[in-house]
């Protein structure tokens, strides 16, 4: 994932000039930075451990999983904090007409 490419769409998205959503931003990306950082680890090593402990023997989730869920959950809860600028969006088309007369809607 291209991370500066976010970084910028992000920022265009908010009040620069608010220094507490943009370090809301450099938090952000810094997530996704350490989520994937955790991809890469857990591509590396499986999604599973084997845990050697004397004679016992046995197998866990990797603990990058943990981490991912805890990094996602961060992830989402400084998303909704973040004060996005609304996108403007064009104007509805006008309702269509039936001989020159506005067409009536249903009620159902």
């Amino acid at each position: 994932m291209d991370f500066d490419k976010l970084k910028k769409q992000l920022l265009a998205r908010i009040d620069t000039d608010d220094l507490l959503e943009v370090k809301k931003v450099n938090d952000l990306i810094r997530l996704h930075e350490l989520d994937a950082e955790c991809d890469k680890v857990i591509d590396r090593d499986g999604v599973s451990i084997t845990i050697e402990n004397g004679s016992q023997k046995f197998i866990k989730s990797h603990p990058s999983m943990n981490e991912k869920m805890k990094i996602n959950a961060q992830k989402i809860a400084l998303e909704k904090s973040i004060k996005f600028k609304l996108k403007t969006t064009p104007p509805p088309a006008s309702s269509t007409t039936v001989e020159g007369n506005q067409k009536r809607g249903s009620l159902i």
